[in-house]
């Protein structure tokens, strides 16, 4: 068994130093926030239990730097294998106590013992959370090529080999205790006449059939869509629509999956959110931000107002059916000139703060309005809740459940990441020859 006390992690008193000097002014803020909220007929208590409750998966390809068609500039200390990632992973777990799970994906993450890997997460408080198929790309030994295509293409076997290969994540994912696979297929054509629309959705939906017979009872396949990348001229499964037609046509354990940067420029995610949520076919979201298409850029950091208007939509969702509507949260989001860990706390810090002033929307002053068809005090209500300074109840969240009032700024006093530059091996530069 690994020992998963070789290197060490931040430790407890880093954090309790750290929130002893902070931890006054924190108490005062959210004193002074909870007198305003209560004037407004909320109670700040109720809204932090729910704060404290809200938790979003770690992807464990975040964890490494990205990179562009062009370049890909490691950081020091940057992990190399599966069980470094994981290490990371608790770091913020550590310091956040928002991120408890952690999503693989396959083959990337494929090791030789599950169970060693599986204790090894569970050693450091964390647990599995949906697990991802990659058809997208050829892999070493792969006997059949998917340049163009894999669950749609025209050759049997190829879609075949793509089938197996969901099949063999679902029992991957058996086996580390999660609950849902994530299907996305780069499938798609370049060129006008490459691919016959209709037939390639039928074949798509012919392999989907044979992953979606292979899902155990309690668990839930994700579809995701994308408008383009890698295929430039059409995509099989390119918005919601299609992939909400495809998710009725399987069955009840498929949903749709969403993806911040997956859509068109401008386009109304909020409203796709809660179309799927009425129809119960929301199954989960990666959370991202973009500025002109798939960016994958840490999450809120360029339209925050848009992620609010997403967890507005959720929130109603949830209080429409309390017990049932339960999406699945994860970051998906490529970290090019960031430390990864930094980024991915932020994206955590952001997407708390959506959910937070979500919480405090008056809902029936909204339905009011929006009864009365006063679109100014309708906005208005939601403006109110999007301008409060709710960093209050989330400092206050950290301290209550033992993370770091300032995760960032203990992160970076702890040493970690040079630490980890001394024990572990930096990878190479890499080009894509584009220029």
């Amino acid at each position: 068994m690994r020992n998963v006390a070789a290197t060490p992690a931040i430790t407890p008193d880093q954090i309790d130093a750290s929130n002893a000097r902070l931890e006054a002014e924190a108490v005062r803020d959210y004193a002074h926030l909870g007198e305003q909220l209560t004037r407004r007929g909320v109670d700040i208590e109720d809204i932090l239990t729910e704060v404290m409750a809200f938790s979003v998966a770690v992807p464990s390809w975040g964890l490494g730097t990205g990179g562009t068609r062009f370049g890909r500039y490691p950081i020091a200390g940057g992990p190399n294998t599966l069980f470094e990632k994981i290490e990371d992973c608790a770091v913020i777990q550590q310091l956040t106590k928002a991120t408890p799970r952690v999503s693989l994906h396959f083959p990337w993450d494929k090791v030789k013992d599950y169970s060693e890997l599986k204790g090894f997460a569970a050693a450091q408080g964390l647990s599995f959370d949906a697990v991802n198929s990659n058809t997208f790309q050829d892999q070493a030994g792969q006997a059949l090529s998917y340049k163009f295509g894999s669950l749609t293409h025209a050759d049997a076997a190829t879609r075949q080999q793509a089938i197996d290969h969901n099949l063999e994540c679902i029992e991957t994912g058996r086996k580390l205790g999660a609950k849902a696979l994530t299907v996305w297929v780069g499938d798609g054509s370049n060129f006008a006449g490459q691919s016959d629309f209709t037939r390639a959705l039928e074949r798509y939906l012919d392999s989907m059939a044979k992953v979606y017979a292979g899902l155990p009872d309690d668990w839930r396949v994700f579809m995701e869509h994308k408008l383009y990348e890698p295929a430039f001229y059409s995509t099989v499964i390119q918005d919601w629509g299609t992939s909400i037609l495809c998710a009725q046509k399987l069955g009840p354990k498929a949903q749709c999956l969403v993806d911040l940067g997956h859509h068109a420029p401008n386009v109304n995610i909020e409203m796709i959110v809660a179309r799927l949520s009425q129809f119960g076919k929301l199954g989960g979201f990666h959370f991202n931000d973009s500025k002109y298409g798939d960016d994958d850029l840490d999450a809120g950091s360029v339209n925050p107002f848009q992620l609010f208007l997403v967890f507005n939509e959720l929130v109603e969702a949830k209080g429409r059916d309390p017990h049932g509507f339960d999406p699945a949260y994860m970051l998906d989001q490529s970290h090019n000139i960031t430390d990864p860990i930094e980024s991915l706390m932020m994206s955590v810090g952001s997407i708390l703060q959506a959910f937070t002033r979500a919480l405090l929307i008056d809902r029936v002053t909204l339905r009011g309005y929006q009864d009365g068809n006063d679109p100014l005090m309708a906005h208005a209500t939601l403006k109110e809740a999007y301008d409060t300074d709710v960093r209050p109840i989330l400092k206050m969240g950290r301290l209550r459940a033992g993370a770091a009032i300032d995760p960032v700024g203990v992160y970076r006093a702890s040493g970690y990441r040079a630490h980890k530059a001394q024990v572990r091996t930096v990878q190479g530069a890499s080009g894509g020859g584009i220029v």
